[in-house]
């Protein structure tokens, strides 16, 4: 394999994955439907599962016990924040360059949320990746 096939995967890669930790990062700070949960609410619900388990049946334990992995691990992650801003400024960076090597279209990316404005930022445009 040559050099500059060697750096051209290195870009591809660097790109994908600037791309996909924006994406993560919007999917991450997208505003929930629902009851906003703070940490009072999810602790006292991982009580009333303790509560529950001893008194469940075996489908239901298992349930109820993977609910608690789950908001044990909410909780861990709740105080962690995304810098969506450094995040959109990467992705500007190389929006462009990575969605015309992927055949990405301005359309998927607004499907996904992306802003207008951010996707005019990294220059692409409606006109061009149909």
């Amino acid at each position: 394999m040559s050099e500059d096939h060697k750096e051209a995967l290195s870009i591809g890669r660097n790109q994908g994955r600037i791309v996909r930790s924006y994406l993560e990062g919007l999917e991450a700070t997208r505003p929930k439907r629902g009851r906003k949960r703070t940490k009072a609410t999810v602790a006292k619900r991982i009580e009333a599962i303790e509560a529950e388990i001893g008194r469940a049946k075996a489908l239901r334990k298992l349930e109820l016990i993977q609910e608690r992995i789950d908001l044990l691990d909410e909780l861990e992650n709740f105080d962690r924040t995304v810098d969506i801003e450094a995040l959109e400024s990467a992705f500007v960076d190389v929006g462009k360059a990575y969605a015309e090597r992927r055949g990405i279209s301005y359309a998927a990316f607004r499907e996904l949320g992306i802003e207008a404005g951010v996707l005019k930022r990294a220059g692409i445009s409606r006109a061009e990746h149909k």
